[in-house]
């Protein structure tokens, strides 16, 4: 016989007809990409994506270290890149800590050092590729593991089909990246495609917004590792090209990934509230 509920019970109170009526799609919650008519207000917000995808890096253990680094262009000076103080934990920066870096690598707003492999990466990729607002590298894992292998990434999975076509490997490796020519080398080889495998080094990837460079290389991240523990049981089913191109069609767009970011940044903007400090 089942057992009686302890307590309070709460008043049933039945539907109503009218409220099982088809909501139109123009009153349902759907996030949308904000425009901007006021630079400083621009600034700010892309500075707020920024360290709080680098938290959520150091959420997802993506630190090695004093390696790794995840820019935004600014929206007034675009010559110009906002990117994490060198030997700052991915998982302390706040917007203030932030160094605004120019052309040649000077820190022109800030109180720390900057990374000059950061510089030497990015800004040949932001110098070459002007559609790119955010681009994040870092020694991930799995994006290391992939790296040394000299794979590109395979149409595996659903998710990993959103770099089908979409991904470049730089089948090099000559040290640690400081010399900018090395970097252009590397913005060379990333083309216009939105990622990048650097062989025995890791993942690289870039984005439209800051959102959708994060999410980037965190799906990346994740395939990569999908694609090791897939091959380490033997055979693997790839899926077809056809269908490969097709569901890029459907997951690998600028406002997809942009989209995709947006849970993750409301986890990080609610347990970090900090991080806007």
């Amino acid at each position: 016989m089942p057992t009686a509920t302890v307590g309070v019970r709460p008043t049933a109170e039945p539907l109503a007809t009218d409220e099982l009526t088809p909501i139109p799609e123009d009153r349902l919650r759907y996030p949308s990409r904000p425009v901007f008519d006021d630079v400083d207000v621009e600034r700010r917000h892309r500075k707020e994506r920024l360290a709080a995808a680098l938290r959520l890096f150091g959420r997802f253990g993506f630190e090695e270290g004093v390696a790794g680094h995840v820019t935004a262009r600014d929206p007034q000076y675009p010559d110009y890149f906002w990117v994490n103080p060198f030997g700052m934990s991915f998982r302390h920066i706040k917007v203030s800590d932030l160094l605004l870096v120019n052309h040649t690598g000077d820190v022109v707003q800030g109180r720390h050092r900057v990374n000059r492999a950061a510089f030497a990466i990015h800004s040949a990729i932001h110098r070459t590729r002007p559609d790119v607002v955010a681009a994040a590298h870092s020694h991930s894992v799995y994006g290391k593991a992939l790296s040394a292998t000299g794979q590109s990434l395979e149409p595996l999975t659903q998710d990993a089909c959103a770099f089908y076509d979409d991904h470049a490997l730089f089948d090099d490796y000559t040290g640690v990246v400081t010399d900018p020519g090395e970097g252009r080398r590397i913005a060379d080889a990333l083309g216009g495609y939105k990622a990048a495998i650097l062989r025995n080094h890791g993942l690289l990837t870039v984005g439209t917004t800051v959102d959708a460079a994060a999410w980037w290389f965190i799906t990346m991240e994740r395939s990569a590792q999908a694609q090791l523990a897939a091959k380490a049981t033997g055979h693997t089913v790839p899926i077809s090209a056809e269908k490969a191109r097709l569901t890029h069609t459907q997951i690998g767009g600028e406002q997809t990934g942009w989209f995709q970011f947006q849970p993750l940044f409301d986890q990080i903007a609610r347990t970090d509230q900090d991080l806007f400090g």
